[in-house]
């Protein structure tokens, strides 16, 4: 039984109740919802990351399977001594020191750790001095451990990927900027070399021909200066004067206005055709 008072209290707010009602009612044709359309996926989700990792090794490695290439070690004569691993981190840069040594604080004693000495000293040149043959070998039996894999994953979202992905963000670019920032990242590092532009000065120069979309610009046309100043940059290397990997690829996903780099993809890099297909 209903309390008389209660019973009055229901009568006196139903007008009231029923404006609630219908102002929280579905509209016609479909559920009632508040949510904010969810933003495009960014290149640090989990799926757009796999993808800038296979376009990646594609033209690093000339291969999709990127997880295959922990072992890769060679000199491709550019002047920058070895190159080796998941991007590519090279003895004449240093980044190839600074695996070793992540290496070697999670497995002290490894095979690689009583080459540091010659890394350090190698750093800056194309010198193979101390390292050789004996370096290779080793590199390649170490790239079975996990933890040598832990220590080029770990650094390559360190130093590359995380820093482009962050940077590109902040200019108010999509998964395809963040892509195109990341690999300008493996290639040419952030600061200037000796003779070669770093990222740091591609993108300066982009932004001398047009605007970020952080500071109102178009997106296409800043990412088509960007890619610009990149093609230039890579010109000026003899060892980089193949522009495939921008010109056939990260151009056309741009032509093609997927600017959220969503499959399927197809692109060729120094000749070979590629394809990641929709899911």
């Amino acid at each position: 039984m209903i309390h008389p008072l209660r019973r009055l209290l229901l009568v006196l707010l139903a007008p009231v109740l029923a404006l609630c009602a219908a102002c929280t009612a579905a509209p016609a044709g479909g559920p009632a919802s508040s949510a904010v359309p969810a933003a495009p996926a960014g290149l640090d989700d989990p799926a757009k990351k796999e993808i800038a990792l296979r376009l990646v090794s594609s033209a690093e490695n000339s291969s999709l399977d990127w997880s295959a290439q922990y072992g890769y070690i060679e000199d491709i004569g550019d002047g920058r001594g070895y190159t080796a691993g998941v991007i590519g981190f090279c003895t004449g840069c240093g980044d190839l020191l600074l695996v070793v040594l992540r290496y070697t604080d999670a497995r002290p004693g490894n095979p690689l750790e009583r080459f540091l000495p010659a890394l350090r000293a190698v750093r800056g040149s194309a010198s193979h001095e101390g390292l050789g043959r004996a370096f290779t070998v080793a590199w390649k039996k170490a790239a079975e451990d996990p933890a040598l894999r832990e220590a080029q994953d770990t650094e390559r979202d360190r130093a590359y990927f995380g820093p482009a992905v962050t940077r590109a963000k902040a200019d108010g670019l999509g998964a395809l900027g963040q892509f195109i920032y990341f690999d300008a990242y493996v290639m040419h590092g952030y600061g200037d070399g000796k003779s070669s532009a770093g990222f740091r000065t591609i993108r300066e120069q982009a932004l001398r021909k047009a605007r970020s979309p952080a500071r109102g610009g178009d997106e296409t046309a800043y990412l088509d200066a960007f890619l610009d100043a990149r093609v230039a940059a890579m010109r000026a290397e003899p060892s980089h004067t193949d522009t495939s990997r921008v010109e056939t690829a990260q151009r056309v996903f741009l032509d093609r206005g997927n600017l959220s780099l969503d499959p399927p993809l197809d692109w060729t890099v120094y000749g070979d055709r590629y394809r990641i297909a929709a899911k």
